[in-house]
C-alpha cells in the first residue's frame, strides 16, 4: 500500500509539473502504470480533483497579477500565522521589482524612462525658446545698425558725360544725388525705372523744395557711347545726366557701388545686359544715405527720399 501512495504521489508531482509548465509534454509510461493499477477509481478522482484545484489556482494567480491589491490582500487574509502582515509587505515588495504583466521592462524602469524622456523635451524646448529670442534680437539689432556705421558703397570714379566732358565725383559735392546703373539698349526695365526716378524728382521739388540730381551710369560701355546716352537721358528728364566710360573705368565704379552686370543672351552685336536694378541717395558729400529698389512707385520713393533728407539735417 505504501508503494502505491509512493507512486501515486510521484505521478500527482509530474502532473502538478506539467501543468505549471504547460510547454512541457506529459509522458505517457508514468500515467500507462497508474492506470494498470487496481486502485485504479480512486486515484481517477483524487487526480480529477487535484486538477480543478491546480486549475483554479492557475486561474487565481493569473487575475491577481493583473490586480496587485487584490493579490496582496488575498495573500495577507491566507496567511494564518502571526507574520501575516509581514508576509504581505514581502509580496508586494517582491511584486515592486517584477516585471510589467511578465515583461522584460520593470515599474522602476518605466518610471525612470518616462521622466528622462520628459526631462528632454523640457530641455529641447527650452534651448528652442532661447534659440527664438536670440534670433529676435539679432533682428533688432539690425534694424538699429545703420545708427552704428556707414555701408561701404560709392567712391570716387572718372567717367565721361553725356557732353563728352570729364567728370568725377567731386563734381556732384554740394547736391543731392539719385543715382541709377542701366543701358540704353534696355528693353523695358531701364525705362521704367528712369521714369520713376525723373518724377520722383519732381514730386520732391514741387513738395519739398529739395532739388537733386538724377543721374544715369551705363553698364554696357561697348555700345554707349557718349552721342548714344545723350539721346538717351533727354528722353526722361532734361536735368537727367547721363555717364560712360572705358570697360575698366565702368567696372571700377560698378565694383564701387556694389552692382552687378553681365551680358546675357549674345547674338552678334545684339544682346542684354543682366544688372542690379536700385537707385542710391548719394548726400552732398557724395557718400551713401539709402538704396531704394524696384519694389518702390514714384510716390512710396517721393516719400522715402524726402524723409532721409529730413533725417540727414538733423544730424
Amino acid at each position: 500500500m505504501a508503494t502505491i501512495i509512493s507512486r501515486t504521489v510521484n505521478h500527482l508531482r509530474y502532473v502538478n509539473r506539467s501543468l505549471v509548465r504547460p510547454r512541457l509534454p506529459i509522458s505517457s509510461p508514468p500515467l500507462a502504470e497508474s492506470l494498470q493499477n487496481p486502485h485504479l477509481p480512486l486515484l481517477q478522482q483524487s487526480l480529477a480533483i487535484y486538477q480543478r484545484c491546480l486549475l483554479s489556482t492557475t486561474t487565481n494567480t493569473a487575475a491577481n497579477e493583473g490586480n496587485p491589491e487584490s493579490k496582496t490582500s488575498e495573500n495577507a487574509n491566507s496567511d494564518n500565522s502571526g507574520d501575516g502582515n509581514k508576509s504581505g509587505e514581502s509580496h508586494e515588495s517582491n511584486n515592486a521589482g517584477k516585471s510589467v504583466r511578465g515583461g522584460p521592462v520593470s515599474w522602476l524602469s518605466f518610471l525612470l524612462l518616462v521622466a528622462t524622456g520628459a526631462g528632454i523635451v523640457l530641455y529641447y524646448d527650452k534651448e528652442k525658446r532661447q534659440h527664438i529670442e536670440e534670433i529676435f534680437k539679432a533682428s533688432k539689432e539690425v534694424k538699429q545698425g545703420p545708427s552704428v556705421g556707414k555701408a561701404a558703397i560709392g567712391g570716387p570714379f572718372n567717367l565721361i558725360n553725356h557732353d563728352g566732358k570729364r567728370v568725377t565725383e567731386k563734381d556732384f559735392l554740394g547736391k543731392w544725388t539719385l543715382l541709377y546703373f542701366g543701358f540704353t539698349h534696355c528693353p523695358d526695365i531701364c525705362p521704367d525705372e528712369l521714369q520713376k526716378l525723373a518724377a520722383a524728382v519732381d514730386k520732391i521739388k514741387e513738395k519739398g523744395g529739395i532739388e537733386i540730381v538724377p543721374l544715369f551710369i551705363s553698364v554696357d560701355p561697348e555700345r554707349d557711347t557718349v552721342e548714344q546716352v545723350r539721346e538717351y537721358v533727354k528722353e526722361f528728364h532734361p536735368k537727367l545726366i547721363g555717364l560712360t566710360g572705358s570697360l575698366d573705368e565702368i567696372r571700377s565704379v560698378a565694383r564701387a557701388y556694389r552692382v552687378y552686370y553681365m551680358k546675357t543672351q549674345e547674338e552678334d552685336s545684339d544682346y542684354l545686359v543682366d544688372h542690379s536694378i536700385v537707385m542710391y541717395l548719394m548726400s552732398p558729400k557724395m557718400e551713401f544715405v539709402k538704396f531704394f529698389g524696384k519694389n518702390n512707385d514714384v510716390d512710396s520713393l517721393a516719400e522715402g527720399i524726402t524723409k532721409e533728407i529730413k533725417q540727414y539735417k538733423k544730424k
